[in-house]
């Protein structure tokens, strides 16, 4: 966030410079309120383009096998253009790179769940998948996935034949 407030300075300063040149090479037949106003509209429009083109920039930068399952659009009072245009603030992303089949059971696997939000850290969350019972276990609280295929310390949970995070678990071969 602080980068962000840097970059959106600089851009205000970027403006107020065009502005000032501008009002050199017309001799100062510039309004004495478009400094200012440049300034704010400049530093604004930073804003909103950072703020709507973070998810492409993040998921552009992940590697091809992190495939992205979740991606839900907010809006939020301190923002209010989100209110007429959401912005993807966050997301969940599945880790391929990671992934463990079971040797003695293909149908049971274990990978990481990314969680990407702006402005946070990124967490890593293990999690055990069945694609045959279609259901989920989250080992981050301790459980584990033995090489076979058993799980202990955590229970499956059952999952929606719609959930995408099942969905491209499943279908990571």
């Amino acid at each position: 966030m602080v980068f962000d407030m840097i970059a959106m300075v600089s851009a205000g300063a970027g403006v107020a410079g065009i502005i000032l040149v501008l009002r050199a090479i017309l001799r100062g037949h510039l309004p004495r309120w478009a400094l200012p106003a440049g300034i704010g509209a400049g530093m604004l429009a930073f804003s909103v383009w950072n703020e709507y083109s973070w998810y492409g920039r993040v998921t552009a930068a992940l590697p091809p096998k992190v495939q992205v399952v979740l991606s839900p659009k907010g809006t939020s009072p301190f923002r209010p253009w989100t209110f007429v245009f959401p912005a993807a603030t966050r997301f969940m992303a599945l880790d391929r790179t990671v992934m463990q089949i079971s040797a003695t059971n293909p149908a049971i696997r274990q990978s990481d769940v990314m969680l990407v939000e702006r402005w946070m850290p990124m967490h890593r969350l293990p999690v055990a998948f069945d694609c045959t019972g279609w259901r989920q276990a989250d080992l981050a609280s301790g459980g584990v996935l033995a090489p076979d295929g058993t799980l202990t310390g955590s229970d499956w949970v059952a999952a929606d034949r719609t959930d995408t995070l099942q969905i491209a678990a499943c279908n990571a071969d």
